[in-house]
């Protein structure tokens, strides 16, 4: 799915609720924490990880292409 930023940046907890990956941030930091979330390809641990335009956020049944 495309994901239009509106900003400069989302933490990626908020990316992975308001795209419907979770139903909460708390669901959504679990997912992080579990390393459940690749950005660019790569695990990403931090909750709040700053996602900007160009990058890709996937995991197991998802992918956002950030734009």
């Amino acid at each position: 799915m495309d994901f239009e930023l509106r900003s400069e940046y989302i933490p990626l907890c908020d990316l992975l609720k308001y795209c419907g990956i979770t139903e909460t941030g708390g669901m959504a930091k679990v997912l992080i924490a579990e390393g459940m979330v690749l950005v660019d390809g790569e695990v990403e641990l931090r909750k709040r990880a700053k996602i900007r335009s160009g990058q890709v956020v996937s995991g197991e049944g998802f992918s956002i292409h950030v734009e």
